[in-house]
């Protein structure tokens, strides 16, 4: 008996000592990052006040407010960003209504067509019934996305399901819908958070209960131009060989870890092939953060200023001048 207490008492000390030694190591992890300065990257061209033409406002992650003076679209909609804890704790999550408000008053949101997410993960998707609930706008997307909006008592006659290659115009944009792939940020070729959601997603929720449920690669079409989002950093092969965009909006979110040859590739099949001739860069920041403090993610977790690097030389090394830019938050930018 007195081994047995003997050993109970070396493991309880070995347990607290390797929880001494672990928690202040995650912390100081977590505090590690770049500023963002260190992306070395210009920055977005702020729209002047009255300016015509079509503007897009970055909301932080790949949330999207696309405006030609007349319609607004919406790419995403994740205002309430649930923190760290949150997600290794699995603590269910509600949408924040403060912040929800905040932004759609602070960034005159208040033309809203069609609210359009890349796909159904919480980071993308989490507000999205909450802000059709404040607006009369189309819910656009997948099964796992019109379940999001049911969870959230959307009206049906708000939800519209759509499959690749189906388009939509809303005023002078047209939306098409090209399927496409989430970064495999798993094991092997996996990503976290596969699958589908076949019944409405009530809140409040663990963020693991918004399932990625099928990607888009979503091109925005507009007499004055055509911008390609790119929420995720996953591609087809040659899915998009005959789209054509002058702008693309990157994500770029757990490249780092897939290696130069993945981003090469990345670059070639979503950026060459559209003949794109400027980049924005989305998905960037560190999606714990609160809605409008915009940090990079810790290196630990994503080394953003490599990939940047990576996607500088691929830039210069091409026929092709391309520029790469990073958009502010919250500052509308002109594209066209």
């Amino acid at each position: 008996m007195k081994k047995v207490w003997l050993w109970i008492k070396r493991t309880g000390i070995g347990l607290t000592a390797a929880v001494i030694v672990i928690i202040p190591a995650s912390m100081w992890l977590w505090q590690d990052r770049p500023s963002i300065e260190e992306l070395r990257l210009a920055t977005a061209k702020i729209t002047q006040t009255g300016a015509d033409g079509v503007r897009v406002t970055w909301l932080g992650v790949t949330t999207l407010l696309f405006d030609d003076g007349e319609t607004q679209i919406l790419i995403d909609g994740f205002f309430s960003r649930p923190g760290i804890f949150d997600i290794i704790l699995r603590r269910p999550v509600t949408s924040d209504v403060a912040t929800i408000n905040y932004a759609l008053d602070e960034f005159r949101i208040r033309r809203l067509a069609a609210i359009v997410p890349v796909h159904s993960h919480y980071d993308h998707a989490m507000d999205i019934g909450a802000i059709a609930n404040r607006s009369s706008a189309s819910v656009i997307g997948t099964e796992s996305t019109a379940n999001i909006a049911r969870g959230a008592g959307v009206l049906d006659d708000q939800i519209v399901l759509v499959t690749s290659g189906d388009t939509l115009d809303f005023g002078k944009f047209t939306i098409s819908f090209i399927t496409t792939r989430h970064v495999p940020n798993g094991i092997g070729d996996s990503h976290l958070l596969a699958g589908f959601m076949s019944e409405p997603v009530e809140q409040p929720a663990t963020i693991s209960e918004w399932r990625e449920g099928g990607s888009w690669s979503v091109l925005i079409s507009h007499p004055l131009g055509t911008t390609l989002v790119q929420g995720s950093a996953g591609f087809v092969q040659d899915a998009l060989a005959e789209t054509r965009a002058d702008v693309v909006m990157l994500g770029i979110a757990g490249l780092t870890s897939q290696g130069r040859k993945y981003v090469s590739d990345y670059w070639k099949q979503v950026v060459e092939k559209t003949g794109a001739s400027r980049v924005y860069i989305t998905h960037y920041d560190d999606i714990t953060q609160p809605f409008g403090e915009i940090k990079l993610f810790p290196t630990s977790i994503d080394n953003v200023v490599e990939t940047v690097q990576w996607l500088n030389v691929l830039s210069d090394s091409g026929e092709r001048n391309i520029e790469i830019l990073r958009p502010r938050f919250g500052e509308p930018t002109i594209l066209y």
